[in-house]
């Protein structure tokens, strides 16, 4: 088991309303929250890409 997957044992055990009301709404929306979450890791190296063209534009003008 993952460590994330102990946590949120643990914080589920502890009965934390708000965690309770973030559990649901993570269940719902499970399918959507994987989907952005795929799309941003496949979209990291092109954002990694254009965050280091960026930097170095700016080293260049100074």
């Amino acid at each position: 088991m993952t460590k994330l997957a102990h946590w949120f044992r643990k914080v589920e055990e502890a009965d934390f309303k708000s965690f309770s009301i973030l559990r649901k709404t993570i269940m719902n929306h499970y399918k959507e929250i994987l989907a952005f979450l795929i799309k941003e890791a496949l979209m990291l190296p092109q954002n990694l890409s254009m965050l280091k063209l960026k930097t170095s534009e700016c080293n260049s003008e100074e």
